[in-house]
């Protein structure tokens, strides 16, 4: 992959900004399914983000999931967001109950893994894979390998070089992708990226990030040295997956898997493909150049920190110039410029774009607030339009279909994950400057860094 720059990245038909619209039978790309036929879709990964996935997808009346794959039956989560209860059991359940009433075969199939669920259902059309970040690539690869359509949740992959790997055999197989950064079909997300793309405030020179995410249990000081009873109805080895094995514990799964590197990526990890995406997006940023994140709070080689500040640099449209973007997490936040007035008070969980004309604030809803209020149209005018969306999963759908590219393809969401990962890149190194060369992939003069740009892979779960 040669090196990337803003305007190569601008100018590239095969991005998501540019938005490739001819249709992908036009194309001949493989896995065609007539606008007319139903799509059959299995689920890899049945905890409690697989299954707000499966009712997402229960509102297309075109869809169908027909096998679950998860090496999980049974899932507590009420104790967590989710408030829940998932695993192949639960979630199978709902799924034939769904379907009982609007198909001659409700009856869903149940694997513990799911490559055998690849090899033996020949009916199957796509997978929606919902796994703990571990897991996103092998799956990925494995599944569009298989002449499957994919939909992957966020971030694509673990580490940078598994995101040039899914991205290469997307662009390889031409089947239909789509990242599951669902906000990035949001009113919000759509709103930010026109603003910017009009030029309302001017040239973005600055860019300020932050979301509210710590860890998710804060005594946490050292992996486990004991261990816990494996739940009954969990292959807890397939779980594991291509991490190197460890005993389990209950404060690895479900959920607090977050905590841990070898499984998670912390809380930009876990938001930055949602939160640094209008500002992808919407200033059409190619990789950065510089990266340095600082860990807040206590954080080492196997855990997570408490929160992050972070620097990236991209190159500008010219030559000597940048756009500086921050992030912050944990409950820290960036400093009000003078435009804003002193009683704005940011969202819990937002954005900040300072141009050289003004500042625009998101997160206080869909339509991005505008300061200084003089000078600005109210409401405001956009010169640029986003192609309309039908939804997240359906905007897949449509691309398996022969419509266009879902917007968050693998070819983009690639790019924003690997974004992403060179700041968990820097926080795993305890907040080493990062000089990137995207060409060769490397971190200048940080030879340590080799190990988290490609991690080692469990003998049997190579990813090629």
């Amino acid at each position: 992959m040669k090196k990337m720059n803003r305007r190569k990245f601008m100018t590239s038909a095969a991005t998501a900004a540019s938005f490739i619209i001819i249709p992908r039978h036009v194309l001949g790309g493989k896995g065609y399914i007539a606008p007319s036929d139903k799509v059959n879709v299995g689920l890899v990964g049945a905890g409690g983000k697989g299954k707000e996935n499966v009712q997402d997808l229960f509102k297309l009346e075109d869809v169908q999931v027909t096998c679950i794959a998860d090496p999980a039956e049974y899932w507590d989560l009420n104790r967590f967001y989710y408030k829940t209860i998932a695993g192949s059991g639960p979630v199978s359940g709902m799924v034939e109950n769904h379907y009982k009433d609007k198909s001659p075969n409700s009856k869903v199939n149940i694997y513990t893994d799911f490559r055998e669920m690849l090899g033996k259902e020949k009916s199957l059309d796509a997978i929606l894979c919902a796994t703990p970040d571990h897991l996103h690539a092998y799956v990925s690869i494995l599944s569009m390998q298989a002449g499957k359509h994919v939909y992957c949740e966020k971030p694509l992959t673990h580490n940078i070089y598994e995101a040039r790997q899914v991205q290469k055999m997307a662009r390889t197989t031409g089947l239909a992708t789509q990242m599951g950064n669902q906000l990035h079909s949001s009113p919000a997300i759509r709103n930010a990226v026109e603003y910017l793309r009009s030029g309302i405030i001017g040239e973005v020179r600055e860019v300020h990030s932050w979301v509210p995410a710590t860890r998710w249990t804060n005594s946490l000081n050292e992996v486990p040295k004991t261990a816990s009873p494996v739940p009954k109805g969990l292959n807890w080895d397939l779980w594991i997956g291509p991490k190197t094995y460890r005993p389990f514990h209950e404060v690895y799964a479900p959920v607090t898997w977050r905590d841990f590197w070898e499984f998670g990526l912390g809380a930009l990890g876990d938001f930055g493909c949602h939160d640094l995406d209008a500002a992808t997006w919407g200033l059409e940023l190619g990789l950065p150049s510089k990266i340095q994140v600082h860990p807040a709070g206590f954080s080492n080689a196997d855990i997570i920190p408490y929160g992050e500040i972070g620097y990236f640099s991209f190159p500008g449209k010219m030559a000597n110039e940048s756009i500086e973007v921050t992030w912050y997490s944990g409950g820290l936040y960036p400093k009000k410029p003078a435009e804003i007035p002193a009683d704005f008070t940011f969202s819990r969980r937002g954005a900040m774009y300072i141009g050289e004309k003004g500042v625009m604030v998101t997160g206080n809803g869909a339509v991005p607030a505008i300061f200084p209020k003089t000078g600005f149209s109210n409401p405001v005018e956009t010169t640029f339009k986003l192609p309309p969306t039908e939804g997240h999963h359906r905007d897949w759908i449509n691309a398996i279909k022969g419509g266009p590219a879902a917007s968050s393809n693998f070819e983009y969401g690639a790019h924003l994950t690997e974004i992403t990962l060179l700041g968990v890149l820097s926080l795993r190194l305890g907040g080493a400057l990062i000089q990137w060369d995207a060409e060769n992939m490397k971190a200048i003069g940080l030879p340590k860094a080799d190990k988290y740009i490609r991690e080692p892979e469990r003998k049997g779960w190579e990813l090629l």
